[in-house]
């Protein structure tokens, strides 16, 4: 049996010119009024017949009792016979995709449906590689009952993308923000509590959980969130987790592309000033031996000056220099092998990394990164049809923070002046094997899909701190308080985390499914086995097909970053009040200590959505979910006399729950999203990251349980995908949301009143990204064309700060600044 990738393209049905017009305008008038207008659904049908067949010993055999879906304007699923024949008949008229799936094996196949047509369809399972998505849209999984939304293939390339970084994608799922600090939060949890993944291999900083690689967007072919992922497969996180599917290599001709190539320059006041940004990639993929061996590389570099609009011209900008390598190679080794073996480099230079209104470029840091991920996956299928799949990953991530100054570290009401106080240097490592045997099907009381996997990884961080000395200074001009630290201290930690896990996807019929899980968890660090639980269902309403209700419930457990096991040996802290003549009136050493067992994060969700297919090309979801989450780490000082505790204890909680209504507008290939969302995101403030991560904070106040600095109660999206006229792709986005929470501080740097009570206004942003396609005038090269495009961020310039200065003392108090403006981006893209 030759392994191939299967493509999911949909053919598009003919249409007339007057329905195109009329389409168009529909879908214009629906994106500025942010709604979508359904069409009636056509009554004729078609007749689908088919039969489902794979490669044994030479020849092909029929496979019975297997499930079939077709997916397009509606979804239908059907049962081949004992000779793998199957049938639909009733099928609306349009593009589908008729799929059928065991472990080990998948085959996929066009078909449209003409007016009293019988359509032949003859499905070939193979084993499946890392298939290349097309899809584009943010969609839910039709046939589970995991709460899932996936950027696909298409989306990647021409939704509007200020960074080209596949984590900008990711607010194009409802319930996913950027935060005030830059990091992604999704379903209200904090970036470091997050599962993420590439290909299916954990991606986080053993160090502190965040996520840390940088691809060549080139090589993405989707981006899926996974916010209650019911399968016992996925570990190691309390919020949601994220996916990155690369592409997989042609193998039977040769592609590359090239990008980029023409440098920005940076314009200050009306006057060139240099570059503003050198970001060229290229990329090619081919076979090495055709049909058997496929390679892709990628290659980008980038230099980026990012401005801040508040501060001087010349004195506004970080500086990010990095270099992106990713190299794969997909191998067909048999009929019932395949194997892909990938290698992604990052090394990457953040200078002036935090820079704001308040802290200008002297008093930043410059963290400076290098880390490479490899990783080899191996599938391989039994004679009786089981699937084995092996995966072993190695990660090195080292990171330094490192001060732009030797002058003391000053905090002023209205600014920071002096050298950053923190020096870091970290080097981690971890190592990952995994092991998932997935049985064929088969029936009892329904048709049963098990599996069962086991998983070890160590991880191990040796690291350096260093500390300076830091003045608070109050609004009179003088020192009112002073951090002074112990001498610098070097240390290395260790960990080791085993798993073992089953899992069933118990089909009983066409309208009821379950997915039931249960995985166990154990590391050397909170030394005992952690049973995590999990269930999930999806029915579908037998009068016609059309509603969907799925849900589920589980418990979930993340690992411990290494950070918390070096705390004990970071350099104490002595917190010095002084009076105007900067003489000592009252002295408090704090040292670091763990005073409770450290236990692993976990996290309780549930949740249960409906889906409604209210006609051929309209798709309206209503969903509901909720998570508890405790033993979340948080740091609080306590005072004694003259002696005090940095205390980390494992009594952290937080409460997440949202509701989300969305709708899918989508005829042809035009499709216009739709979400509303609203959430609370609720819980303990002091996380260890906070003080002790890539851009620490100096002083520490007691921890309060107040709103997220992230928490968004109402977001409203719209972005969409459409074919236009002169063979034009327009692609739309439009944001609004509650402004972030922040705190109000007074000159000693102590919170007044409640923690994050004021908030930002609120945030709205319309972006668009035009492209078009046309080929190269090269002889014999039909094959060579370019996109050509442009992109504008926050079209209307709307006023969305940044940054705002809380300090109750300050002359400027509650006032706001550092707004992105207007920005145009170019598109060129070469592809051969």
């Amino acid at each position: 049996m030759r392994l191939h990738k299967i493509s999911n393209r949909l053919r598009r049905p003919g249409e007339t010119r007057v329905k195109e017009r009329l389409t168009n305008l529909v879908l214009s008038l629906a994106l500025l009024s942010a709604s979508s207008v359904a069409q009636e659904t056509e009554t004729t049908t078609g007749t689908v017949h088919g039969v489902v067949t794979a490669d044994a010993d030479g020849g092909r055999v029929a496979i019975p009792r297997i499930k079939v879906a077709l997916n397009g304007p509606t979804h239908i699923e059907a049962v081949s016979n004992d000779e793998g024949k199957f049938a639909f008949s009733i099928v609306p008229l349009g593009s589908y995709i008729a799929t059928a799936q065991i472990p080990g094996l998948s085959a996929a196949q066009d078909v449209v449906i003409a007016a009293g047509i019988v359509a032949e369809v003859a499905l070939e399972m193979k084993v499946p590689l890392l298939a290349e998505s097309t899809t584009v849209t943010v969609s839910a999984k039709a046939d589970d009952s995991v709460a899932a939304s996936t950027v696909g293939g298409s989306t990647v390339q021409t939704a509007p993308n200020i960074t080209e970084h596949f984590d900008s994608l990711l607010p194009l799922v409802p319930g996913v923000v950027r935060g005030p600090d830059g990091l992604i939060n999704m379903k209200g949890a904090r970036s470091s509590q997050n599962g993420s993944l590439v290909n299916n291999a954990d991606v986080t900083d053993p160090v502190t959980g965040q996520s840390a690689i940088s691809l060549p967007i080139d090589v993405v072919s989707s981006v899926q969130v996974l916010s209650t992922p019911y399968d016992p497969v996925y570990s190691k996180f309390t919020g949601a987790v994220s996916n990155v599917e690369t592409r997989t290599g042609n193998f039977n001709k040769f592609r590359a592309s090239a990008q980029n190539l023409i440098p920005r320059l940076r314009d200050r006041d009306g006057s060139i000033v240099g570059l503003a940004a050198v970001t060229p990639r290229v990329t090619f993929t081919g076979p090495v031996v055709k049909d058997r061996v496929a390679f892709t590389q990628s290659l980008e570099y980038r230099y980026e000056r990012t401005p801040v609009n508040s501060l001087p011209p010349l004195q506004r900008d970080t500086r990010n220099e990095a270099f992106d390598s990713y190299t794969q190679i997909d191998a067909n080794l048999s009929q019932k092998q395949a194997a892909t073996v990938s290698f992604a480099l990052f090394p990457q230079k953040l200078d002036y990394f935090g820079l704001n209104t308040f802290t200008p470029q002297p008093a930043t840091p410059n963290l400076h990164e290098r880390g490479y991920q490899a990783g080899l996956q191996h599938r391989y299928i039994t004679n009786s049809g089981s699937l084995l799949s092996s995966q072993l990953s190695f990660r090195q991530f080292n990171a330094d923070v490192l001060p732009n100054s030797s002058a003391p570290y000053q905090l002023l009401v209205e600014i920071t002046q002096g050298g950053f106080f923190n020096h870091q240097h970290r080097q981690s490592f971890r190592a990952e094997w995994q092991e998932i045997f997935q049985l064929p099907s088969h029936r009892f009381y329904g048709m049963h899909d098990l599996k069962a996997g086991l998983s070890f990884a160590h991880s191990s961080y040796d690291g350096y701190q260093q500390f300076d000395p830091v003045n608070i200074v109050g609004v009179a001009g003088y020192p009112l308080e002073r951090i002074e630290f112990s001498p610098a201290s070097t240390f290395s930690v260790d960990q080791n985390e085993a798993a073992w896990f089953v899992g069933d996807k118990w089909t009983i019929s066409n309208h009821l499914v379950f997915d039931l899980g249960l995985r166990f968890d154990r590391d050397t660090t909170a030394d005992s086995i952690n049973t995590a639980p999990r269930a999930g269902f999806l029915f579908t309403l037998p009068d016609d097909g059309k509603t969907q209700l799925k849900g589920g419930a589980g418990i979930f457990y993340d690992r411990i970053p290494l950070n918390l096991l070096a705390f004990p040996y970071y350099p104490n802290r002595t917190v010095l009040q002084l009076n105007p003549v900067g003489q000592i009136q009252q002295s408090t050493t704090y040292l670091n200590q763990i005073t409770t067992s450290l236990h692993n994060p976990r996290s309780e969700a549930w949740n249960l959505e409906l889906d409604r297919q209210i006609t051929s090309t309209l798709l309206v979801s209503a969903s509901y979910q909720q998570r508890n989450t405790v033993h979340e780490s948080v740091l609080t000082p306590t005072v004694s006399g003259e002696t005090g505790v940095l205390s980390l204890r494992n009594s952290g909680r937080q409460f997440y729950r949202e509701f989300q209504v969305t709708g899918r507008y989508r005829i042809g290939r035009r499709t216009l999203n739709a979400s509303y969302t609203r959430s609370r995101a609720y819980g303990d403030l002091n996380d260890f990251n906070q003080f002790f991560g890539n851009d620490p904070q100096v002083v520490i106040q007691p921890n309060q349980r107040a709103r997220l600095p992230f928490d968004a109660p109402n977001r409203f999206l719209v972005w969409g995908e459409f074919r236009a006229p002169w063979k034009l792709t327009v692609a739309p986005v439009f944001d609004v949301h509650t402004g972030f929470p922040y705190s109000v501080i007074n000159q000693s740097r102590e919170f007044v009143g409640p923690r994050n009570e004021m908030r930002f206004p609120r945030f709205a942003s319309t972006d668009l990204q035009i492209l078009r396609e046309v080929r190269l005038p090269l002889r014999g090269k039909e094959h060579h064309h370019a996109r050509i495009g442009a992109s504008v961020f926050n079209i209307f310039n709307r006023y969305d700060p940044r940054d705002v200065q809380n300090d109750i003392d300050s002359y400027r108090f509650n006032e706001f600044f550092n707004p992105p403006g207007r920005t145009f981006r170019g598109k060129f893209v070469l592809e051969f």
